[in-house]
């Protein structure tokens, strides 16, 4: 679990890095049976969504050498999904993290200061 936080950790930083906005970080591994982690975020333009994606993916795949199970959504970038198996990253568009509402759906998670996760 240790090695899994110092992930989350630096996927977070790699989110703030490229100026994503409201990044919230759910532990979720009492109440979900695929992953113990959620990471949730937006940026404002398709482009930025990418950036966002593309910075979390060098800097994972350079430190942890962790590269995504599955992504999908890159191209319309208006909801990219990073499934790293033992966490998720939702990079959304404002309108579409105000439709799916992933922090209300998994609002049994708790959520976590990014600063807070230990490596």
């Amino acid at each position: 679990m240790k090695k899994v936080r110092a992930a989350v950790k630096k996927a977070s930083q790699a989110v703030d890095q490229k100026k994503g906005d409201q990044i919230t970080v759910l532990d979720v591994s009492k109440i979900c049976g695929f992953a113990d982690f959620m990471i949730i975020c937006q940026g404002y333009n398709q482009k930025q969504n990418q950036a966002i994606c593309d910075e979390v993916r060098e800097i994972l795949k350079k430190e942890e050498r962790l590269s995504p199970h599955h992504l999908e959504g890159y191209r319309s970038a208006e909801w990219i999904l990073m499934d790293y198996l033992d966490f998720v990253v939702h990079i959304f568009s404002p309108q579409s993290r105000e439709f799916y509402r992933l922090e209300k759906l998994w609002s049994d998670g708790v959520e976590v200061e990014p600063g807070a996760l230990t490596a």
